[in-house]
């Protein structure tokens, strides 16, 4: 025999994880969000430069993320019940139109240099409106283009497309505002969303798992019941509860990368533009990594939130004592494969564990959650970084992201051992269930007929 054989094991691994391949909606959107995400990437960037050049604070970074995510924390559990009751591809073809307009408008004021600060708050809090509708209703989408058998892959594939773009994105997003200037990465941008709008133009819906649409609300009171019954199940489900949780501290304390990477490289390490963006690729790379892993990985397993928070948080307290700039690239790796393994795996634990008619408001909480660390986060962030330091910044925020792990570990074991005492109880009864039957009662009951309603106590 020559050549290499690769073990039956590998190539099942790889099938199952390729699996969501296997869907033609999922291949086209797999492909135009793969296009756009490197565009997002590269305005990220160029948005984050832009701001710091015009007025040399870092503070103004953490305004600005703040004015984007916003909208999403407002409006994040409103758009959960559009999620439910709307058609979402059609919803998300007309959000992707909306933010590539936008994207327009921030080129040509950028080209024209005309651009102030005030008018990129403008376009960051619309562009978060837009963001508030579309995160839900994609986060629902997955599980419409694969199934539920194939949902835990596929949020993999997204995080590890999502980190493809973000190792990508901002390298050339760098190399391109060192070239050619700020207004051709959001040009780039503007045009990468035609992949999306196409993609998703050219699905079949009969080829969709589609969930049985809940009624549209006709009053404010049915939209207040809808919100509290996406929140009750949140609240009332430990193991979601434990992923919203861990994702928003830790998000909060330690994923500002917007705000605090642009005063890294300038500041603290003597960079440019190029310096930032390849800084923000390498925490794409850790990322990437951990994608891939996670696809390969199977199912979910909890337990990865809690290790990747802790990851995170300790890669930032290192990456606050380097003052190299090759240091900190490579401590940039473990910063962004800790982020996404908790991220990822909260999103693919919270899709399993909620029902079809339910998906729509609780992903509606995560991505609200989430996206409040945004505004919260960029600001005391923004804040700690104009006062007392950017590295004293970072060095906080690793702490905290440290500590917010630790308390996630403390409450999935208690999680765990309660579970396991119910199992226990639960199978215990089953035995004492099993004893009754088979074995002669031994008491006096034995010598008199018994009631009726021992009997039927006896058949349950």
């Amino acid at each position: 025999m020559t050549g290499l054989t690769v073990p039956r094991s590998s190539r099942v691994a790889w099938a199952k994880a390729a699996a969501p391949f296997g869907h033609r909606n999922y291949r086209l959107f797999f492909g135009g969000q793969a296009i756009s995400l490197v565009g997002t990437w590269m305005q990220q960037v160029a948005q984050g430069w832009l701001v710091l050049t015009l007025t040399g604070d870092p503070f103004w970074l953490g305004v600005v993320a703040s004015a984007q995510f916003l909208p999403v924390m407002i409006f994040g559990l409103f758009a959960g019940i559009l999620a439910d009751v709307l058609p979402k591809r059609q919803t998300l073809i007309a959000v992707q139109a909306t933010m590539m307009i936008l994207a327009v408008i921030l080129t040509i004021l950028t080209a024209t240099a005309v651009v102030q600060v005030w008018m990129i708050l403008v376009l960051a809090v619309l562009l978060g409106c837009a963001n508030a509708v579309d995160m839900p209703v994609r986060q629902a989408f997955a599980i419409e283009m694969v199934g539920p058998r194939d949902i835990g892959n596929a949020v993999a594939i997204n995080s590890a497309m999502f980190n493809g773009a973000r190792v990508v994105g901002p390298a050339v997003a760098g190399l391109t505002i060192g070239a050619f200037g700020i207004a051709p990465a959001f040009a780039i941008n503007a045009v990468s969303f035609l992949a999306v709008i196409i993609g998703l133009t050219l699905m079949r819906d009969d080829e969709l798992h589609l969930a049985r649409l809940v009624p549209r609300p006709r009053s404010a009171g049915a939209v207040v019941e809808n919100l509290r019954e996406g929140l009750a199940f949140v609240r009332h489900t430990p193991i979601v509860l434990l992923a919203v949780t861990t994702v928003g501290l830790v998000a909060t304390f330690g994923m500002n990368f917007q705000v605090v990477i642009p005063p890294l490289a300038q500041d603290a390490l003597g960079s440019d533009a190029s310096g930032y963006g390849f800084l923000m690729a390498a925490s794409g790379i850790g990322a990437l990594g951990a994608a891939v892993a996670l696809v390969l990985s199977g199912r979910p397993r909890t337990g990865r939130i809690v290790g990747g928070a802790i990851l995170l948080g300790v890669a930032s307290i290192l990456l606050a004592m380097s003052t190299s700039f090759p240091v900190s690239l490579l401590l940039m790796v473990p910063i962004g494969a800790g982020g996404i393994t908790m991220a990822a795996t909260a999103n693919a634990t919270i899709q399993l564990a909620v029902p079809d008619g339910l998906r729509g408001r609780v992903m509606s909480v995560y991505t609200t959650v989430f996206s409040a660390s945004m505004p919260i986060g960029g600001l005391l962030m923004g804040a700690l970084a104009s006062t007392v330091g950017i590295l004293e910044a970072i060095a906080i925020g690793g702490v905290l992201s440290l500590v917010s792990g630790l308390g996630a570990f403390l409450w999935y074991r208690r999680i765990r051992g309660r579970d396991e005492g119910e199992t226990a109880k639960a199978t215990g009864d089953v035995n004492a269930a099993a004893v009754l039957q088979s074995t002669p009662p031994n008491t006096s009951a034995a010598f008199s007929p018994p009631k009726p309603n021992e009997v039927l106590s006896t058949r349950r």
